[in-house]
C-alpha cells in the first residue's frame, strides 16, 4: 500500500473516531470497506492492497501521543487553539506531529508535504496554507523538540 494512501484512510479513520466516538477498528473497517466500494477512490485506481494494519498503525501512534501532540501543537498555533482548529485541520496536524516526532521511516518534510496534500483535499481553501506554516515553525525546531522527549 502506498504510504499517502495509507495516511488517507488514517486520517478519515481518526475523524471517524473523534466524530463518532467509535473504536479505531471500527472506525478503519468503515473506511476501508468505503474505500474499496468506491469506483472513484484512489485504491480502486491504483489497485492497492489495503494493508490495515499500517493504518492502525498510524491511528494508534496517534492516538496514543494525542496529549502530548496537542500540547506541542499550542506553541505552533500563534492565536488559534486546538478546539478552534476545523477537525480535519486539527487530525492532518496530529498525524502527520506523530509521524515527524514518533517515526523515524518518513523524512519530515516528505511528511510535512504529504500533510499539506492532504489538507488541500480535504479542508477548507486555507488548510494548506495554514497546515504548511504551523508544520513548517514546527519541521525548524525538530531536533530540539525531539532531544526534549
Amino acid at each position: 500500500m502506498r504510504r499517502r494512501l495509507a495516511r488517507e484512510l488514517a486520517l478519515q479513520s481518526l475523524y471517524q473516531v473523534e466524530m463518532n466516538t467509535v473504536s479505531v477498528i471500527e472506525a478503519i473497517t468503515h473506511v476501508v470497506e468505503e474505500a474499496q466500494n468506491d469506483d472513484e477512490s484512489e485504491l480502486i485506481k491504483t489497485k492497492d492492497i489495503i494493508a490495515e494494519e499500517e493504518i492502525k498503525e498510524l491511528v494508534d501512534g496517534t492516538l496514543a501521543h494525542k496529549e502530548s501532540i496537542d500540547e506541542l501543537l499550542k506553541d505552533y498555533l500563534k492565536g488559534w487553539k486546538m478546539d478552534r482548529l476545523s477537525r480535519v485541520d486539527r487530525e492532518i496536524l496530529r498525524l502527520a506531529s506523530y509521524e515527524m516526532l514518533y517515526r523515524d521511516d518518513v523524512p519530515p518534510k516528505v511528511v510535512v508535504n504529504e500533510a499539506i496534500e492532504l489538507s488541500k483535499h480535504f479542508g477548507t481553501e486555507e488548510s494548506g496554507k495554514f497546515v504548511n506554516g504551523v508544520l513548517g515553525k514546527m519541521i525548524k525546531e525538530l531536533d530540539e523538540i525531539k532531544s526534549k522527549r
